[in-house]
């Protein structure tokens, strides 16, 4: 029973990217490369083209709220409408009451 020459893997990270050294035999980590900094300058530039995009989805959500605020009111008026003229077909029959329910 002689022992196998331990093998380290190498792993890369799938969160952050970072590079670990890892003893197979163990699976402990044995040596962590921290991942290649970002160059932040260009998420900047890209501030801006991100808050122009926010505002127009913002405006496009809020046009189409309105919208379908309007059609709502319709709709609710359509309905007022349909049930008044069926009030008027509608004879209205005596109104009972609490003495005629015994």
């Amino acid at each position: 029973m002689g022992r196998k020459a331990a093998a380290n893997l190498e792993v890369t990270c799938p969160c952050c990217g970072a590079r670990l050294s890892v003893d197979a035999e163990l699976g402990k980590v044995l040596h962590h490369d921290p991942p290649p900094k970002q160059d932040k300058g260009r998420d900047l530039d890209r501030a801006a083209e991100l808050l122009k995009k926010d505002a127009e989805r913002r405006e496009a959500i809020f046009k189409q709220s309105a919208e379908d605020e309007k059609v709502k009111s319709q709709l609710l008026e359509r309905k007022f409408e349909e049930a008044l003229k069926k009030g008027k077909d509608e004879p209205a029959g005596p109104t009972l009451r609490d003495i005629d329910l015994d």
